[in-house]
């Protein structure tokens, strides 16, 4: 029996790395050094589809015996990107922005090796949020602080009280990583899973 094919995920996200830890096959974990600033009339599905290559490009280049895991998510309101709050007051002004609006999350997965073969997948996510008070937006964002997430919302967590509905094909994609194209592109690439 030959021994699994490596894999590493090109990815420090903790919530990445947590959802990929549930599909219980071993990997390892190096940090891509990649420009995620979008290019110039980039709509969110083409930056999604184009970092998470990037990342699994960057990150091959210095594990060439293994499989990488390149995944981006972008968040899409009003026809543009919607990026990580960083701070308070953007988070803020982002949940005020989405009151009792649509976003649209788009999840871009790239597993590659270095020998040029290139699974890709992209997940759609429509998240429909409820009209939100200025004291419910501050009561949540003190309560999670979630300034490093796109959409300023951790939907694993108390994030869920701000919606009215979401409507998607995985429910894992929303936190970072879609893990049913994950296990779809890891079979194609000979992983053995359940």
């Amino acid at each position: 029996m030959s021994a699994p094919p490596r894999l590493v995920l090109g990815s420090t996200s903790r919530y990445r790395r947590e959802l990929l830890e549930r599909l219980r096959v071993p990997f390892d974990v190096a940090r891509p050094h990649t420009d995620e600033t979008p290019q110039p009339g980039e709509t969110p599905e083409s930056l999604a589809r184009r970092l998470a290559r990037a990342k699994a490009t960057d990150v091959v280049a210095r594990h060439p015996e293994a499989w990488v895991i390149g995944s981006d998510q972008v968040a899409e309101f009003d026809g543009r990107p919607l990026g990580k709050p960083g701070t308070h007051e953007a988070a803020t002004a982002q949940l005020q922005a989405m009151s009792g609006l649509t976003v649209r999350f788009l999840t871009g997965l790239c597993l590659m090796r270095s020998d040029g073969e290139i699974l890709e997948a992209l997940d759609f996510t429509v998240v429909r949020f409820r009209t939100l008070g200025a004291d419910e937006i501050e009561r949540y964002l003190a309560a999670e602080q979630p300034y490093d997430c796109a959409g300023s919302f951790k939907s694993e967590g108390l994030g869920i009280t701000l919606f009215d509905a979401i409507e998607t094909h995985d429910p894992t994609a929303l936190v970072g990583l879609p893990l049913i194209a994950t296990a779809r592109l890891l079979r194609e690439a000979g992983f053995a899973l359940p």
